[in-house]
């Protein structure tokens, strides 16, 4: 199914590509915090509409995920990394996708604080 989403401005449009029906809620301290519900899936399946130039970069800890945020408005729609096989991956913040009811997705919680 294809998905539409943005950044709370308007200023970052982007479409993704995938099965969604779980996401992950991670507990560590940047997850946590901005309230995360993230979907992982192959970064070719996100395409960035307008506004690549918006986004800025934001890494801590290991600097495995690049959390990606609109310099605007401060949102953070999605961010890439990589898996343990070394693939590139998008991790999709749900919350910002349109017409997604997440109260109704299937919602996995992750120990981040101990990566």
């Amino acid at each position: 199914m294809q998905y539409k989403g943005s950044c709370h401005c308007g200023q970052v449009a982007y479409e993704v590509e995938g099965d969604l029906t779980k996401v992950l809620e991670c507990n560590c301290s940047h997850c946590l915090r901005k309230g995360y519900l993230l979907w992982f899936v192959p970064f070719d399946k996100l395409t960035v509409r307008q506004g690549e130039d918006k986004l800025q970069t934001y890494t801590f800890n290991k600097h495995v995920i690049q959390h990606r945020f609109c310099t605007i408005c401060g949102c953070a729609p999605f961010g890439r990394g990589r898996d343990k096989e070394g693939n590139e991956l998008a991790a999709i913040n749900v919350r910002c996708l349109e017409g997604v009811d997440v109260w109704n997705l299937e919602v996995q919680r992750v120990d981040g604080r101990s990566f």
